[in-house]
């Protein structure tokens, strides 16, 4: 194997590739990228029997070939290379790398011993990709970290005629994100959970490249489901969790509201994080609404307090409600409008944030369900 390749198109297809690649491989080869060369195209490759990521780049190919390398070292190594074409070629059992007046040289794993890489599903549709990536970031916020309760830690996707729609649940927040895509079918009725953190990578990926995202689904038995996800040269397989027992999680949207303010985005993330400095960890911020406003409290050791006051815009009952600050500022900050409107039944039941447009009229499409602490005053 012998090609040239330009740096920059070479860093980002090994950057997105090795980002996937596990920590702790279970076969030291799984630590690696594939590096194959055919007619003038480098696939670059990884795979970990859970996620497969593969970009193609154009190259100067002088030999047809394959090598497989350690992926987070290439992956630092050609980041860090000077801003000239670079060459590479395999020798024996080691990858040279030469760019400029740098030179590297690598030792290779058994190529044949590096597992086939997945086949993308069968076509579901396709969706914008810019709409699509900042869809699934606006859901992924709330899916849960912990590797205890996997079905947590997942996007669900509904895919039903022209909506596509995804909702992530951490127990204590809730996002539901509904946008059109174009599906294969038009009669379409399919769900499928989806791992949040490779979900989000490859939309952040793939968003900014422009086009469409063909979403491809293979249903199978519990945990055997696998999605697929392809924008321009790149394309990501990943294992489906398994949804079967998903609670129904829409019905904890409240019908009805008593309350409801308009408040400024920026200032409310602003003020929330000023204030917040003085709570610990458990400790949530107050938010207190009337006619004059809001006034945002928090409390901490040693009688550490702050407050502080902002214009807001309050229909309903004086209110007091308490919020973990962090999961308040996630859901403001991913709302993609100046105004939120955050809709209450009572100080103990989920409050709900919306994005409000120009008019101050709710824009739908994107609703963020956040559960309240209860504090003792």
């Amino acid at each position: 194997m012998k090609f040239r390749v330009e740096r920059d198109a070479l860093a980002e297809a090994v950057a997105w590739t090795a980002k996937s690649l596990p920590n702790r491989p279970s076969v030291p080869v799984l630590a690696g990228v594939m590096l194959r060369v055919t007619d003038g195209n480098l696939r670059v490759s990884g795979f970990d029997y859970e996620v497969s990521s593969q970009v193609t780049v154009e190259v100067q190919g002088d030999a047809d070939g394959a090598a497989l390398v350690s992926g987070r070292l290439l992956a630092e190594i050609t980041k860090a290379l000077p801003a000239k074409p670079v060459d590479i070629a395999a020798v024996g059992a080691h990858l040279e790398l030469v760019c400029g007046s740098a030179r590297f040289t690598l030792p290779t794993m058994p190529v044949e011993d590096y597992p086939a890489l997945p086949e993308m599903p069968q076509s579901a549709g396709t969706v914008d990709a810019a709409a699509f990536a900042t869809a699934v970031s606006q859901v992924a916020i709330a899916a849960g970290r912990d590797e205890t309760l996997p079905m947590m830690t997942g996007v669900r996707v509904e895919l039903s005629g022209s909506t596509l729609s995804m909702l992530a649940t951490d127990r204590y927040r809730l996002a539901l994100r509904e946008i059109q895509w174009r599906p294969d079918d038009p009669d379409v009725s399919i769900n499928a959970l989806v791992p949040a953190r490779t979900l989000n990578d490859t939309a952040k990926a793939l968003g900014p490249l422009g086009g469409e995202v063909t979403l491809a689904l293979a249903q199978g038995a519990a945990g055997e489901g696998m999605v697929g996800l392809a924008g321009g040269t790149r394309r990501t397989t990943s294992r489906l969790l398994d949804g079967a027992n998903y609670p129904p999680v829409r019905s904890l949207f409240p019908a009805t509201h008593n309350a409801e303010a308009r408040v400024p985005v920026s200032t409310l993330i602003e003020v929330v994080k000023r204030v917040a400095l003085v709570a610990e960890r458990t400790t949530p911020v107050l938010l207190s609404f009337s006619a004059d406003g809001l006034v945002v409290e928090a409390g901490g050791s040693e009688e550490a307090r702050a407050s502080e006051a902002m214009e807001a815009t309050f229909t309903g009952d004086a209110l007091t409600i308490g919020f973990n600050p962090q999961y308040l500022i996630d859901g403001l900050a991913n709302l993609g409008s100046q105004t939120a409107v955050l809709s209450f039944v009572d100080a103990f039941k989920p409050a709900v944030i919306s994005p409000a447009g120009e008019d101050g009229d709710v824009i739908p499409g994107y609703r963020y369900l956040i559960m309240p602490i209860r504090v003792s005053r």
